[in-house]
């Protein structure tokens, strides 16, 4: 197997969107991408290398993790691309970048690959799988593509109230709410915006939400999909994304039945979904992907909605179930968490408090059985942290 190299790209959905090699991250992106890229040394396989922006900065890191872990400075690489590249997600902008720093194009996909990513990326697939999944029993979830603003005015009639989706668009952005009591100008705008730029817009009624979840995937470079395990996630009012809970599987899936959710519900979505993606993906797509659902209670009964989002790419509740499965007692449970500081210094005395009141405490087996780990660099320039909290 060629030596990999693990890229931490958080602006990949945008850069999707844009679908051009020129696309310009913003500055506070890529400040999230410097202070996040160490991320990918918690997932990766152990002799991966994993690029990062700051060589100097890894003495920093391994120092902070030493108490639980030992990372070679090795690892960390500001270039050397001629291994095979496992990125957050590809896009053209990524590409691009990559062979403009000397990468070896061998190793990089080609434009129709591109093209096949970005196709099921979109949310125009969520459609396509929720329209398979209808039969089962117990799950509820429509959306469609409206391709005028007359169409997403008839559908607003019918449903009182909307969330308008582009069908490319960052995690938790690219959202809009209606309803005819705020329609304005300025949604009118956003519409014929997305219209304009993507040619359909998105749109979903709004369901009684109880809880997040997602069901994670891996799609082997042969071709075959299989079930990765689950994640359990919080969203703000927004639905932008907080964190992640660290639990078993089993612990998953016990606290979804305890909502009244049938177990065979579960089940039978787990296994249409696989079948759906091993025809959809076809080897188009190799590596982790997600599919964001919820539970509504509609109609005083629980129901599953199968297929929010689907996202074609590495993802936080991915990075959880590894983390979970590879670092942490059986006995324990926690949160990982990915946290915004609005000033220089404010990370670092964050992370000095932590470590003085939840120290770290592993179990025989050298797992973390409870207490706090910072999963990157903390520095008095950092505004951007993943870290996680275990408890027994």
């Amino acid at each position: 197997m060629e030596k990999q190299l693990y890229i931490f790209n958080p602006w990949h959905d945008m850069a999707l969107a844009n679908f051009t090699p020129y696309f310009k991250v913003s500055s506070e992106i890529l400040r999230m991408s410097g202070d996040l890229c160490f991320l990918p040394v918690w997932y990766a396989p152990s002799d991966a290398y994993i690029r990062i922006y700051d060589t100097d900065t890894a003495e920093t890191f391994i120092s902070q993790v030493s108490e639980f872990i030992r990372f070679e400075k090795s690892i960390f690489v500001e270039n050397g691309f001629a291994c095979d590249i496992v990125p957050w997600g590809w896009s053209p902008s990524l590409v691009h970048m990559l062979v403009k720093d000397g990468g070896d194009s061998s190793f990089l996909p080609n434009h129709e690959t591109l093209v096949k990513i970005r196709f099921l990326s979109g949310r125009q697939r969520c459609v396509d799988v929720l329209s398979e999944l209808s039969v089962v029993e117990s799950t509820c979830g429509k959306a469609f593509c409206c391709y005028s603003m007359e169409d997403v005015k008839n559908y607003l009639q019918i449903y009182g109230k909307l969330i308008l989706k582009s069908p490319w668009s960052g995690s938790g952005r690219g959202l809009c709410r209606v309803s005819p009591d705020v329609w304005s100008k300025n949604i009118e705008g956003w519409i014929s915006r997305i219209l304009r730029t993507q040619g359909c817009v998105m749109a979903e009624p709004i369901y009684n939400k109880v809880c997040d979840f997602a069901m994670e995937f891996y799609s082997s470079p042969e071709g075959s999909v299989s079930f990765a395990g689950y994640s359990l996630f919080e969203t703000d009012a927004f639905g932008n994304y907080k964190q992640n809970l660290l639990l078993s599987d089993d612990e998953i899936e016990t606290r979804l039945l305890s909502y009244n959710i049938s177990f065979d519900t579960l089940r039978e979505v787990r296994r249409r979904l696989i079948d759906i993606f091993n025809n959809m993906i076809a080897g188009a797509y190799t590596g982790y992907f997600g599919v964001d659902m919820m539970l509504c209670f509609q109609d005083e009964e629980m129901l599953l909605h199968p297929c929010v989002e689907i996202n074609m790419r590495m993802n936080m509740g991915v990075v959880s179930r590894i983390i979970y499965d590879r670092y942490l007692s059986s006995s324990s449970h926690g949160y990982f968490v990915t946290e915004h500081y609005n000033s220089d210094g404010e990370a670092l005395l964050s992370h000095r408090k932590m470590l003085s009141e939840q120290p770290l405490v592993l179990d025989s087996d050298g797992r973390i059985k409870s207490g706090y780990l910072t999963l990157t660099p903390v520095l008095s320039s950092t505004r951007y942290q993943a870290y996680v909290i275990v408890k027994e």
